[in-house]
């Protein structure tokens, strides 16, 4: 067993099968500048989160999360994907956004974005957005689900996905798993809704524009999250300082790359998506 780090101010990096236990000390974080996250480091938690502790960037590749309530869900979520299939019958595009959906699943929690989070902030911002752009629109194609007008499942989506960016809200996910799980679900369902009534079929002119607008409010919220997370002048989530330092990075510059992730990936292609749908309303005829 390896230690790392300065002993005498507190402070040690516990390496033990290549993973890093984090034993939070009050002088090695004065350089952050805030005694508000000196304070919140000092006073706080040794709690692991969900997808456990500081990985070292050499072993991240291969931690894969087996937490075995998780592998029993997804199986019998899996299980019961593939009833349902087999009794209505799916369509080759339906097959197809099946496949995307579990792929982003285990992408999500299961693969090693899942342990980067833990290190990451901006990793966790990619997070969202496999959850957001990639498995609820894949869910929405496979098993469309409409309980909720698209405005109304936009609003819950976009309010969830700020209310992620709340540093006490993050905190209390960074240290409850039941929350973190609820906090997750919050994000995954309302996404889900929203993205069944933008891919309604037979909509009319005035739908899809309806949608349009919802797509673009959708992406602006995201732009708005990423200009915050670029621009803030100081770091919001000092749960991750360590994590970035291991990383080569200083706790601003992840964030500021979660702010990036945010409107690249994030607005950018969502931005585009509303545009397009704008341009189908145009051939409709509905700007006549």
């Amino acid at each position: 067993m390896a230690k790392i780090g300065n002993e005498s101010g507190g402070l040690g990096l516990v390496q033990e099968q290549k993973r890093f236990v984090t034993v939070w000390s009050c002088r090695s974080y004065t350089r952050l500048g805030s005694e508000e996250q000196e304070r919140k480091l000092t006073d706080g938690s040794s709690a692991v989160p969900y997808c456990g502790p500081l990985i070292a960037p050499d072993a991240l590749a291969s931690t894969w999360n087996l937490d075995p309530w998780l592998l029993a869900a997804l199986t019998v979520a899996g299980m019961a994907a593939l009833m349902h299939r087999s009794r209505v019958g799916f369509s080759p595009a339906q097959d197809r956004a099946l496949i995307v959906a579990a792929a982003g699943l285990v992408l999500a929690f299961l693969s090693p974005l899942c342990a980067a989070t833990v290190a990451l902030f901006s990793a966790r911002a990619l997070h969202h957005l496999v959850l957001v752009s990639i498995v609820a629109p894949a869910l929405a194609l496979a098993f469309p689900w409409r309980s909720l007008p698209s405005l109304v499942a936009m609003g819950v989506t976009l309010a969830v996905l700020v209310a992620w960016h709340l540093p006490p809200v993050y905190d209390l996910a960074w240290s409850s798993a039941g929350f973190y799980w609820l906090m997750q679900l919050a994000l995954l369902l309302p996404a889900w809704v929203f993205w069944s009534a933008v891919f309604r079929k037979d909509q009319g002119a005035e739908d899809v524009f309806s949608h349009a607008l919802c797509v673009s409010g959708l992406a602006a919220g995201m732009g708005f999250i990423g200009a915050v997370l670029t621009f803030a002048p100081t770091g919001l989530y000092p749960q991750h300082l360590i994590g970035a330092e291991a990383f080569g990075l200083t706790l601003i510059a992840d964030q500021q790359l979660a702010g990036l992730i945010m409107w690249v990936p994030g607005f950018a292609p969502m931005a585009g998506f509303a545009f397009w749908l704008m341009r189908r309303v145009w051939k409709q005829g509905f700007a006549a």
